[in-house]
């Protein structure tokens, strides 16, 4: 889908993705993420549906990744969009692709945290979890040195 000046691609190996740019957009700027190392970034993508937006001289400058069964669930996670970039409804962008993509593949539900995007994310029919209490998160502990 290309638009303007920059062009979103769906679906991209993690050998399409500029994964040193993303290692550091994620691990130094984006809240959910801060230190993760190149290594998880890497395997990250490697394991995911990825997307981004790129400039017309082929230059990323957005991510998002799936991660999927692309049958029943995904969750999207780690969007990003370049700070000197944002203002241009690249994200949005991203959101509608990540959405028309899961839906021909036919998911049936797809779940995202965010702190701040729910304006963004509510317009592709994103809500709250109807039953909070229905949902549990697991984090280990830390590695004992």
């Amino acid at each position: 889908m290309t638009t303007d000046d920059h062009e979103i691609r769906t679906g991209l190996a993690a050998t399409d993705v500029d994964l040193d740019l993303v290692h550091r957009w994620l691990s130094t700027d984006a809240y959910w993420s801060m230190g993760r190392s190149r290594e998880a970034v890497g395997t990250a993508a490697e394991n995911s549906l990825n997307y981004g937006a790129f400039t017309r001289d082929g230059r990323q400058v957005a991510y998002a990744r799936v991660v999927t069964d692309r049958a029943n669930f995904a969750w999207l996670c780690d969007l990003y969009v370049d700070r000197q970039h944002r203002g241009q409804r690249l994200g949005t962008r991203l959101v509608a692709a990540v959405a028309e993509h899961l839906d021909a593949l036919g998911v049936k539900r797809t779940l995202l945290a965010t702190r701040d995007a729910h304006g963004v994310y509510s317009g592709f029919g994103f809500t709250p979890l109807p039953d909070p209490t229905m949902w549990m998160v697991r984090t280990p502990p830390p590695a004992q040195a």
